[in-house]
């Protein structure tokens, strides 16, 4: 099991201040099991993991073969929470030069809908063009921009090289059940379609078919991915003693930290692997508590690559800052340092010993310093980069992010400020309908 340790956070707060929530955190847990806290018609995914059914799985087991069979490339469309928690996952399991290699075991994993960059996607469909390719076309609505134009481009770039009836094998749905235009579009072009519930929020949606396609497409385990989260949602459950609850004392931890100042967290991780696991994880809490002028500002680094950039604000910047560092305790492979005769760098004291090593050695070294530098430091220890593993840490931050959107009090489950850009946007855009905006815009400009 992965497992969390707040002991270097405690030159800053005190054990007895975060056993203190205790009560806090029980209303806060009874709120989600009950419905009763704000947001409550978004907690689909707060059972999720122990209800999927096998069938289920098969499903989109034998659709993603489908894919793996007909496809070398497959597109993921979407953007934030749909697409996210399923490139977090692939990238946490997938050897780093992959997209290197030319015999693939698997399709090459490929995102668009998350930008409205032209070159983006005019790179993107030249390099389509001698490809069999396909789509997960992933959104509720099928009207989010970034998303919906990517796809209009990649359907049309399906159907033209692919011809009609090829397209419909390899263009998948993944949106509302009965209503919008992806549902429309998906119904009336006869796609393979699967469902976003209703009740889970793109940014908790990694362990529907939003996340557990791609990732099986992919070519990874999604049985174990499941298993994990199941397993990381009972030693979360709301009888799990407080000081054993791992969520729990993350959930508090954290808003203490809060309270005393600390207004940005910093997860850190060893292994570049999990940086999208970091951007993943800058949605959910970002969205999350981000409200009414409150909220922990969620920020991310990669070291020990950024401690020659970042490092230094970090040591020795302004002290509104804590980490969260996620370390792996076993790597997947094994490189020793070589011995070189002439020695020119120096490191033939390192000669014999394995990378991991001089990693782990880093990642201690890098903890003193903070913590004397007056960085509280939070440590989540992951066993290793598995599907069991990342289940269980994907859903481990999931439900600590339920529990401490309830302590700071807002409500963790809607994003009302995303709105914002988008009428601007649109009203710039002269979109029909927007016109009173359009015109009260074009008075500021």
């Amino acid at each position: 099991m992965i497992s969390l340790n707040i002991e270097k956070t405690f030159g800053f707060i005190s054990k007895a201040s975060v056993a203190a929530y205790e009560t806090q955190v029980k209303a806060a847990q009874e709120a989600l099991e009950d419905g009763t806290g704000k947001g409550s018609d978004f907690l689909g995914w707060l059972h999720l993991p122990s209800s999927i059914s096998k069938e289920h799985l098969a499903d989109l087991k034998a659709t993603a073969q489908i894919l793996r069979d007909n496809c070398e490339v497959v597109i993921i469309a979407g953007i934030g929470g749909s697409y996210l928690g399923a490139r977090a996952v692939i990238e946490a399991l997938s050897n780093s030069f992959t997209w290197l290699q030319e015999k693939k075991s698997a399709p090459a994993i490929i995102y668009a809908g998350h930008n409205i960059s032209e070159d983006y996607l005019y790179e993107l469909t030249e390099y389509l063009k001698d490809k069999k390719f396909g789509v997960i076309n992933i959104s509720k609505s099928g009207t989010t921009t970034e998303t919906a134009l990517a796809f209009r481009l990649l359907k049309k770039q399906c159907e033209v090289q692919r011809g009609k009836e090829m397209a419909k094998k390899v263009i998948v749905a993944i949106t509302d059940a009965k209503k919008g235009a992806a549902r429309v579009t998906a119904d009336k072009e006869g796609y393979k379609s699967f469902i976003i519930p209703d009740n889970v929020g793109g940014r908790f949606s990694v362990l529907t078919p939003v996340g557990l396609l791609p990732i099986a497409v992919a070519g990874y385990d999604i049985e174990k991915l499941v298993a994990g989260a199941a397993d990381m949602e009972k030693a979360c459950g709301i009888n799990v003693p407080f000081a054993e609850n791992p969520a729990a004392q993350y959930a508090a931890t954290r808003n203490e930290l809060y309270k005393r100042n600390k207004k940005i967290e910093i997860l850190v991780n060893f292994c570049p692997k999990l940086h999208y696991v970091s951007e993943w994880w800058k949605q959910l809490y970002g969205e999350s508590e981000g409200k009414d002028h409150k909220g922990i500002f969620p920020a991310a680094v990669d070291f020990s690559t950024d401690l020659h950039s970042m490092g230094q604000w970090i040591q020795e910047g302004e002290r509104s800052i804590f980490e969260t560092v996620i370390s792996v305790d076993k790597v997947n492979h094994k490189l020793e340092v070589p011995s070189d005769e002439a020695n020119l760098d120096g490191l033939n004291f390192l000669a014999g010993k394995r990378v991991d090593e001089v990693n782990k050695m880093a990642e201690l070294g890098t903890q003193l310093a903070h913590v004397d530098g007056g960085v509280p430091n939070i440590r989540i220890v992951i066993p290793s980069l598995d599907e069991y593993n990342i289940g269980q840490l994907m859903y481990f931050f999931e439900i600590a992010c339920g529990i401490s959107g309830y302590l700071l009090g807002v409500n963790p489950f809607n994003q009302p400020g995303v709105e914002a850009y988008k009428k601007n946007m649109f009203a710039l855009l002269n979109k029909p309908g927007y016109e009173a905006e359009s015109k009260a815009i074009q008075a500021k400009l």
